[in-house]
C-alpha cells in the first residue's frame, strides 16, 4: 500500500514506517493539509493491521493566525474526545513542520458523496442517523465543545454504515476558564450551513448554531437538496429569516408532518425560539421508545447501544512540540465544489443501501 511517490518525503515514510505505519494514495486537499489513506500495522507476533486515514498539515504552509490560535485548538480537541459517533483519532505524529493526524477509516466515505450517489435517504434511514448525530454532538456540547462547522462532508459513514462527525478544524470550547460561557465571534465554516446570526456578523451561541447546522443536514438528507441558496449572503439571511424554504414536491408526500416538524422546530432563526439540542433529542420524532427499538434493529443502525472505540494515542516522531493548523473561513460566499453539486440532487433510480444490522465491532 505503500509507495515512495506520494507527497510524504522518503525520510518520512521511512520514519513512519518505523512505527508501523504506511502511508497510501491521496483522497483529499485542503488548504494546508491532504488526506491520505493509511494502514497501521502492530508488530509480530499477531503483525495485524488496521484501515486509517492520515490528514497530513503543512505548517509552512498556513498563516501564523492560524497556527497559533485554530490548529492548536483543534488538536487539543482531538485528545479529548472519544465517542461512538465521532471519528476516533488514532495517534498523531510529528516531523519538522509537518504534523501527521492518523484517524479510523471512514469506508463509506461521507454522507454527501452518500447523498449525491443515491438521492433521497428513506425517513427512517434519516431518523437513525440523525439521532447518531445528535448523539455525538450532545457529547461535545456536554464537554462545552461546539463543532461549527458540520456539513454533510464532515458526516463520515464507517463501514456498518453508521455515522462520525469529523473535521474540528473550527471547533472550539465555548466557556472560559472560569466555566463563564463564551460567544463566539468567528464566523467560519459553510454559509450553507451557517446559522442566520453567524451570517448576519454578530456573536453567537455556538451550540445553537450547531443545532442549525444539524436541521440544514436533516433537511438535505430528507429532501434531497439544500433549502437556502447561499451564493449571495444578504439573500441567504433574508431567505433564512422569512424562513423560504420548502420540501419538494416529489418527497413532500413521503416525508412525515412529525419530521417536518422538526426541521420547521429547527430551522427557526429566533434563537430563543429554535429547539435546543436536549429539546431535539427528546422531540417525538428523534426519540427511540424501549419497545420499538427491536424493530428498529432488524433493519437500520441505531445509536441506542453506544461501542466503545480503542483509546487513541499520541506521540511525536521527533522532539519537536506539536503545534497544529487549521481550516478555512467563509468570507463571502465561498462554496465546494461538493456542497454546489447537491443542490441539483433528486430521487435517484438508485435506491440508497440502508445497513443490514447493528453494528457491533468498534469501527
Amino acid at each position: 500500500m505503500a509507495t515512495r511517490s506520494l507527497s510524504p518525503r522518503n525520510s518520512e515514510v521511512n520514519a513512519l514506517e518505523e512505527r508501523g505505519y504506511l502511508i497510501g494514495k491521496k483522497i483529499g486537499q485542503g488548504s494546508y493539509a491532504t488526506v491520505h489513506l493509511a494502514e497501521y500495522v502492530e508488530g509480530p507476533p499477531n503483525s495485524k493491521k488496521m484501515r486509517l486515514a492520515c490528514k497530513i498539515f503543512d505548517k509552512k504552509k498556513a498563516p501564523d493566525d492560524f497556527l497559533e490560535k485554530f490548529f492548536p485548538r483543534e488538536l487539543d480537541i482531538l485528545t479529548k474526545i472519544e465517542n461512538p459517533h465521532i471519528i476516533q483519532v488514532h495517534s498523531i505524529l510529528q516531523r519538522g513542520p509537518r504534523v501527521f493526524i492518523f484517524m479510523r477509516c471512514a469506508d463509506n466515505g461521507d454522507l454527501l458523496d452518500f447523498i449525491i450517489r443515491n438521492g433521497v435517504v428513506p425517513e427512517q434511514q434519516s431518523k437513525i442517523w440523525f439521532r447518531q448525530m445528535a448523539s455525538g454532538l450532545q457529547y461535545l456540547h456536554a464537554k462545552n465543545i461546539a463543532h461549527r462547522d458540520l456539513k454533510c462532508e464532515n458526516i463520515l459513514l464507517s463501514r456498518k454504515f453508521n455515522v462520525k462527525l469529523a473535521d474540528f478544524g473550527f471547533a472550539r470550547f465555548c466557556v472560559d476558564h472560569e466555566n463563564r460561557r463564551v460567544l463566539s465571534q468567528t464566523y467560519c465554516g459553510s454559509a450553507a450551513y451557517a446559522a442566520p446570526e453567524v451570517v448576519s456578523g454578530t456573536p453567537y451561541n455556538p451550540k445553537l448554531a450547531d443545532v442549525w447546522s444539524l436541521g440544514i443536514i436533516l433537511y438535505i438528507m430528507l429532501n434531497g437538496s439544500m433549502p437556502f441558496d447561499d451564493k449571495n449572503l444578504t439573500k441567504l439571511l433574508k431567505d433564512q429569516m422569512s424562513r423560504n424554504w420548502v420540501f419538494r414536491s416529489r418527497v413532500q408526500k413521503s416525508v412525515s408532518s412529525v419530521a417536518k416538524s422538526i426541521v420547521n422546530q429547527i430551522l427557526e432563526p429566533d434563537i430563543t425560539l429554535r429547539l435546543t439540542l436536549d429539546r431535539v433529542l427528546s422531540h417525538e420524532w428523534v426519540h427511540v421508545k424501549k419497545d420499538k427499538l427491536s424493530s428498529f434493529s432488524n433493519n437500520l443502525t441505531h445509536s441506542i447501544l453506544p461501542v466503545q472505540p480503542q483509546v487513541s494515542g499520541t506521540a511525536e516522531i521527533d522532539n519537536t512540540p506539536i503545534i497544529t493548523g487549521g481550516m478555512k473561513m467563509f468570507k463571502g460566499s465561498e462554496n465546494t465544489n461538493k456542497t454546489s453539486n447537491i443542490t441539483s440532487v433528486v430521487n435517484s433510480k438508485k435506491e440508497p443501501t440502508p445497513p443490514s444490522h447493528e453494528e457491533q465491532s468498534k469501527f
